[in-house]
């Protein structure tokens, strides 16, 4: 599209409430995201159409209409590391509207370009009004409204209800009073006694899975070179609703939950791991105050399944139960949660990796992401790359429709996917729906069944306390953090490595190796810190042999996880 004008125009606001008080989980949450990965990581976007005939006048005063109407679009966050929210009475925001001749071959995909667009730079949590909007005009006509949103002020689930509400402002209705609950409403409501218990079980939760499940979905050779900039790739095919309707109704299970178990199945399959530990982001809007709330009420969901199951049908009906005991524990503290993560993860001697997310948003009011042209046909099985993004994870699917079509965009890691492998693993996915609908699926044939192969390791790779470990790396980290001190490391049992370290007269304690190593482990999935450190003055004359160096004698031994654990 040919942009003719570009302005942006104000808009003034009243008649609120001024109102402070302190941050909801979910905002803190988000808010942590964004002071870790950046904003522009992690706002969302979205495109909402300007019914026909819509004026421009008409178009911002909407916008006005919803800015009153809900208290989040008037907050900001001060502070360094917000902990408080304040709500204004009145104000004003802009819009920039972007004048055109012709209205192009595809508006819809131009109008997502620039909303993706808007996304690159960042919020200001202090100051910055959390939408950030283009008016898209043709002829001075608006078509559509792009926009970037904080997700410190909304979700996906959010986004929806106000898109909702701008179609039905636009079409002349009325929108009836509020009666979700407002952030600082909710706030109130977490701070009570229920409130902090449902917080507390959701970290003991979270905290079982974190101290025993695989800290790395892939720990892999391949995994050290990933940089977390991956392409879009979406999938749409009509083959793959029709055979998850199918399965769904052969199995007796909710698609959403057959469609999670079958991503687990083959996420499971190609990582070549035993449990399938996935964040499966929810809007927690399952209390009916909280269904049509305007709020960022997006926490991770943790779900750990174990895939040693024989079949799909007996593995369906056990992830029905998980991803229903992972959705009641994601409401918590999100700053007590990192806390204890770390706590955790440190003394598990391990660095927790957030390697998978499966967000399905097909169930929300007006669904996020890229929209087909209308008119467009159907395709039995489409995949389309789009841009590169930077996310903080390996892989992420956003399932943004089940039927009639089957619509998911992926981003997977191209160190650990090349084009290939990422168009065979949803590709794989179809089919293996398609096979769950006609049958139960053994899970020992995945390969034969999806044509998705798991990772190749090496014979160096050991699994040692649930996690795939290469003790050669392992080894080779030690020493590097130590200043290159000779350094062996031996598995003893499923449940542990030893490392001994020739220390030659340097002063070295259990505790100081054990805190140089946690600081080199993040970023190389097949470390994990050994349980115990044996230094030894010196390394004996046959260094690769493990009763070589059991023979030398010990100086110090410890787990090196506090400076007083040694024996």
């Amino acid at each position: 599209m040919t942009q003719t004008n570009t302005r942006t125009l104000t808009v003034r606001y009243a008649g609120g409430v001024a109102r402070r008080g302190p941050v909801t989980m979910g905002q803190a949450n988000m808010i942590r995201c964004i002071l870790r990965d950046g904003a522009a990581n992690v706002s969302i976007h979205d495109v909402w159409p300007v019914p026909a005939g819509t004026t421009r006048e008409q178009a911002l005063d909407a916008l006005r209409q919803l800015v009153e109407r809900h208290e989040a679009l008037r907050t900001t966050f001060p502070g360094t590391v917000p902990r408080e929210q304040v709500v204004a009475a009145e104000g004003e925001f802009p819009v920039a509207v972007l004048d055109h001749d012709e209205p192009g071959p595809d508006p819809t995909q131009y109008a997502e370009s620039v909303a993706r667009r808007a996304r690159d730079h960042d919020f200001r949590l202090d100051q910055d009004f959390p939408l950030r909007l283009s008016l898209l005009t043709v002829g001075g006509a608006p078509t559509h409204l792009a926009l970037a949103a904080s997700h410190a002020a909304t979700d996906g689930g959010a986004l929806g209800i106000l898109r909702e509400e701008w179609l039905t402002l636009l079409s002349g209705g009325e929108l009836p009073a509020p009666t979700a609950l407002t952030p600082l409403g909710l706030a109130a409501e977490e701070a009570t006694p229920a409130g902090r218990r449902r917080s507390e079980a959701s970290l003991a939760y979270w905290e079982r899975i974190i101290r025993t499940a695989p800290q790395a979905m892939f720990a892999e050779p391949r995994a050290e070179a990933a940089d977390g900039l991956a392409p879009q790739l979406t999938l749409r095919s009509r083959r793959g609703a029709l055979a998850l309707a199918r399965a769904a109704d052969r199995t007796g299970g909710l698609p959403s939950t057959v469609l999670i178990t079958a991503w687990c199945t083959l996420v499971g399959h190609r990582a070549g791991q035993t449990t399938c530990v996935a964040a499966v982001p929810t809007s927690n809007r399952f209390q009916p105050r909280l269904a049509r709330s305007v709020n960022t009420l997006s926490q991770d969901a943790l779900l750990a399944l174990d895939l040693r199951i024989p079949s799909f049908d007996a593995l369906l009906r056990k992830a029905w139960g998980a991803a229903l005991n992972a959705y009641r524990h994601s409401q918590f503290d999100a700053l007590r949660l990192w806390e204890m993560i770390d706590r955790a993860t440190v003394e598990r001697g391990s660095h927790f990796a957030r390697d998978v997310v499966f967000n399905d948003v097909s169930a929300l009011p007006a669904t996020l992401g890229p929209k087909a042209p209308p008119g467009a046909p159907d395709p039995d099985l489409e995949l389309s790359w789009g841009p590169v993004q930077a996310l903080p994870t390996k892989l992420l699917a956003f399932t943004f429709q089940t039927e009639p079509l089957l619509h998911i965009g992926m981003w997977a890691d191209p160190a650990l996917f090349d084009r290939d492998e990422a168009e065979g693993f949803l590709t794989g996915l179809v089919r293996l729906l398609e096979a769950v609908a006609d049958a139960d699926v053994p899970l020992t044939g995945l390969t034969a069944v999806t044509g998705v192969r798991p990772t190749e390791r090496g014979a160096g790779w050991r699994q040692v306390d649930g996690c795939w470990v290469s003790p050669p790396t392992v080894a080779d980290a030690l020493a590097t953090a130590l200043g290159g001190l000779p350094v062996h490391v031996t598995v003893d049992d499923p449940e542990g490595l030893t490392a001994f370290i020739a220390s030659g007269g340097t002063p070295l304690t259990p505790h100081r190796a054990h805190t140089a190593l946690m600081a080199a482990i993040p970023g190389r999935p097949g470390v994990l810190a050994p349980r115990r450190y044996v230094i030894v003055q010196d390394p004996p004359a046959d260094p690769g042999r493990a009763d070589a160096w059991h023979r030398q004698q010990t100086l110090t031994e410890g787990t090196g996880r506090t400076p007083a654990d040694v024996t």
